[in-house]
This record gives C-alpha cells, structure tokens and sequence, in this order.
C-alpha cells in the first residue's frame, strides 16, 4: 500500500480563493463552501503554511466590477492573516488597479499580478502589452487564467518572450499545451500550477514532469477540494524530489519574500 509521504518543510497553495462578504461573492452551498474560515481550516487539516488568494469577486465578474474594492480588502486582510498572500488583480480597463499593483506589490505579502481575460472579458491580444509591459518593468510574476484555444496559447508564448523580465505562471496545468508553452519559452519564464478540476486527469501531473521537469510546477489547489489537490500530488508517480519541488520548493524560489 503507498503511504502519504512526510514532508520536511510545510507545502503552499501559491492559487486560491475565497469569498470576502460582499454581494459580489460566489455562492456557497452545503458541498462547496468558499468563506476564509473553511479555507483556513482545510490548510490546518493538510498543513498547508499560506496560501496566494484572490478573492471570488475580483475575478468572477465581466468588466472587472469589484476589482478595485476587492484589491484593499484583501490587501488589509492578508497583513493581518499569517496563512494568507495576495494576488492583486489587475484589470487593463482600469487604471486604479494598475495603480494599486505598483503599490502593493512592495509588500511581502503581495506574491504578485492576478490577471483572468476569460472571466473579465478582454482579448489578450489587445491588452497583453499593457499588462505584462508593466510586470515587466516592474519585474513581477503574473498568474494568468489562460485562454484554452491555440490562438490563446501562442498569445502566451508571445508575450512571455517579449517581455523576459516578468515570469508568467499559466495557471490550471490540463494539457499538452501547457508543457509546450513552457518548453519553448526563450527566457524560461514560464511556469504552471496544478490548480483546478484537471488535476484528476490519469496522467498530467507525471506527463508534464516528464517533459518539462518538476521545476516549473507549482501546488495550487483553486479551492478545489484542498485534500485531493494535495494528495494528487502527494501520492503521484513522480519522485520525492519533485513532489518537494513542486509543493514548496519552488515558491521558496520564485517567491523568497513571501516566506
């Protein structure tokens, strides 16, 4: 029988959410719940130190409705959460969020950019130079929702060799298609996470270490059910060593602030 291994250093969850009481969040229900005390709670279960959020607001609604608010009411509740870090979002129709990344992204507790064009409703094609123009200039990591069409993913391509001073993590590790993004990077500044309800595909994690090796995988778990996430990975036909890597290894690389 394969025994849960036992880790030396507490994993992170560098891809999460949570509701934060306002009319903008997403619903709960008696089989998913999305508040910070459940969410907190499941971390207490597996371990898990901290986790990198955006609220449920900030990235559910088109046109970028409760960025703005979502941004300061994260960014107050993670200096006061030991188990909390921010992702702020930014939204290319708003400036304010702009604004608001440049300024807190000079905190410890800020890992980074958040951006979402699926659920916010811009072509990246249009917006992508002024977004990761300024990651760039600001040398910042941004964690991208892709666009799943093959368009979509020459567009990352695109921009991650066009601005080699900001790192891109393509966020939902599901397909082949993430593994050639990121082997084809030129600056090798690209990155994924196993965040979302693909994680439950046979082979993906095990492919994707084959072929671009555990270094440019991150734990996310998407507030997916906490405890698969972490026994997808835990308990997957990899190595230690690149279990390690994945779980905190490589956010203690790309993320040395946060620790």
């Amino acid at each position: 029988m394969v025994q849960l291994p036992v880790f030396p250093q507490a994993p992170v969850d560098i891809h999460c959410h949570f509701n934060q009481g306002c009319p903008l969040d997403a619903k709960d229900s008696v089989l998913h719940s999305n508040d910070p005390v459940f969410v907190q709670a499941a971390y207490r279960h597996i371990g898990i130190q901290w986790g990198g959020f955006s609220t449920l607001a900030s990235v559910y609604h088109p046109g970028g409705e409760g960025v703005v608010e979502s941004n300061e009411w994260l960014y107050r509740f993670a200096a006061q959460e030991d188990w909390v870090r921010q992702w702020v979002v930014v939204e290319p129709h708003l400036p304010e969020s702009f604004q608001q990344a440049e300024r807190m992204l000079q905190s410890p507790k800020t890992l980074g950019i958040k951006i979402h064009p699926v659920f916010h409703k811009y072509d990246l094609g249009e917006f992508g130079d002024r977004i990761f123009s300024f990651a760039d200039k600001v040398g910042a990591v941004v964690l991208m929702h892709p666009v799943m069409t093959p368009e979509g993913m020459e567009q990352v391509s695109h921009f991650a060799d066009k601005y080699p001073n900001m790192t891109l993590v393509l966020a939902h590790l599901c397909s082949e298609e993430h593994v050639d993004v990121i082997q084809k990077a030129k600056n090798g500044n690209v990155y994924t996470d196993t965040s979302g309800s693909a994680s439950y595909l046979n082979n993906v994690l095990e492919y994707a270490v084959d072929r671009i090796g555990s270094e440019k995988i991150l734990f996310g778990s998407d507030n997916y059910s906490l405890e698969f996430q972490f026994g997808r990975v835990a308990l997957s036909r990899i190595s230690f060593a690149d279990k390690e890597n994945i779980l905190y290894k490589n956010a203690r690389r790309l993320f040395p602030k946060a620790f």
